[in-house]
């Protein structure tokens, strides 16, 4: 009775902490959106809170539009990018960032690669200048491929060789995907990265790094029309290519079974079932099964304590020691919904996952919990409010939504889309996603277990 009291009293706390959150918050958020004669669209976003600047410029090219063959090759020139331009010696864009008291980076996925710098807010149109050059002018010389190459073969020795999850997480995602290029790793198969050489890094830097491929996202304590006089003054000058494409990209054919794998390395610590399922992305203008798939996973596998599947076998039956659900809806194509049960110790994989589709099929026939669910859209609703206090937060929010097929006017929806969602909308699309043909069950042990483990066919 006591904690019941205490609720209204937490809730209006909640409600004005966010209320507060808002107000502050409403001083970002202004965007202007504008489109070159080159092609580049060039999106402001004001926060006058501090000053500050956010470039990032996002390329409609990533790991999934890389030819045949190419594997790793967005990811490589993403770290070639970093070499001599006919102004620059290699290294200098980031030593020029860092002597104005800046940061830089970049970041490849699927579906775009991305390249920020954070500076105050008068370097902008010096960081301007460096990024423009690098579009077009990049030298790469012999050395920088074999040496970057180099880097690049240390980097999946380091995050995936050695890491038998990430080992696992690839041959899972290599089977769920039957024909698209989702199947193929960011960081590439070894064996292909091995042989790229310098052509193919020109290749793809001249067929996607130009201003009608791009998206500049400006973000902080700017004025709009500043921003676009210095675009139009270092990007402006810039030849687009002409004859970009739409992006066309092998589909899944219809798929007839499930799929099942055992992951079986000595370096493996703890036996896990990981479960994925092909899932729906946010489309331009229908929003909606991606918001609904959003609450899925927040119930499913938010918290451990309160989600269906933590309190299910982490609490009641108590054969999991961890149980969650994750669900990403920014992608240019079908992504993945994801379900993962870590089995105490002397409870069996067979038997957690027997365990997993008993309370998957509970959920099923019994629906959303009505009280779980008000508390989760308030949850996402601050989660929305408390992005908009991140300024390289919102860029990225833009950056990567722009580059994966959807519009301002999106991005923009999206905070209401997530609050009209139902119960019953989370329902339909439960029973959509969980179609065991569009599936592939991995059991990852240590070596050994697995020649002993009844692994159905």
């Amino acid at each position: 009775m006591r904690f019941k009291q205490a609720v209204p009293l937490l809730t209006a706390a909640f409600l004005a902490a966010l209320a507060a959150l808002r107000a502050s918050a409403s001083l970002a958020g202004a965007v202007t959106d504008y489109r070159l004669d080159n092609g580049l669209q060039v999106v402001v976003i004001e926060d006058h809170r501090a000053p500050v600047v956010v470039q990032m410029l996002w390329y409609r090219a990533g790991a999934a539009d890389e030819p045949a063959g190419k594997s790793g090759i967005a990811h490589f020139l993403e770290h070639l990018m970093f070499k001599a331009t006919d102004d620059m010696e290699a290294g200098e864009f980031s030593d020029v960032v860092a002597a104005n008291g800046g940061s830089d980076n970049a970041f490849t996925t699927q579906d775009y690669t991305a390249y920020y710098q954070r500076i105050a807010a008068d370097r902008l149109g010096l960081v301007m200048r460096m990024e423009a050059d690098r579009m077009r002018d990049l030298l790469l010389t012999p050395e920088d491929i074999a040496t970057e190459r180099e880097v690049i073969l240390e980097e999946r020795a380091q995050r995936t060789d050695s890491n038998p999850n990430a080992l696992a997480s690839e041959q899972m995602t290599a089977t769920l995907y039957m024909n698209h290029p989702y199947r193929i790793p960011v960081i590439g198969w070894r064996h292909e990265v091995e042989k790229l050489g310098r052509e193919d890094a020109l290749a793809f830097y001249r067929r996607f790094y130009a201003p009608d491929n791009a998206v500049l996202v400006v973000a902080g304590d700017v004025e709009p029309e500043e921003v676009l006089a210095l675009a139009r003054k270092y990007y402006g000058p810039l030849a687009p290519t002409g004859d970009i494409k739409p992006r066309l990209r092998p589909s899944e054919p219809p798929q007839l079974a499930p799929r099942r794998l055992t992951y079986a390395d000595p370096r493996v610590s703890q036996p896990y079932i990981r479960r994925m399922y092909l899932a729906g992305e946010r489309n331009h203008g229908a929003q909606e099964e991606a918001a609904a798939l959003t609450y899925l996973a927040e119930i499913l596998g938010g918290t451990g304590a309160t989600s269906v599947l933590g309190r299910a076998l982490q609490f009641d039956r108590q054969v999991a020691v961890y149980a969650n659900a994750g669900y990403s809806a920014v992608s240019l194509d079908p992504g993945t919904f994801d379900l993962v049960v870590v089995p105490v110790p002397g409870v069996s994989l067979e038997q957690a996952e027997d365990a997993l589709d008993a309370v998957l099929a509970e959920f099923l026939r019994e629906g959303v919990d009505p009280e779980q669910f008000a508390r989760i859209k308030m949850q996402i609703r601050a989660s929305e409010i408390y992005a908009l206090d991140d300024v390289q937060g919102i860029a990225r929010r833009y950056g990567a939504a722009l580059t994966s097929g959807l519009s301002i006017e999106d991005v923009q929806a999206w905070p209401e889309v997530l609050q009209q969602v139902t119960p019953e909308e989370v329902m339909a699309a439960a029973r959509r996603l969980f179609d065991a043909n569009r599936s592939v069950t991995g059991w990852v042990m240590p070596a050994g277990e697995a020649d002993s483990a009844e692994v159905a066919q």
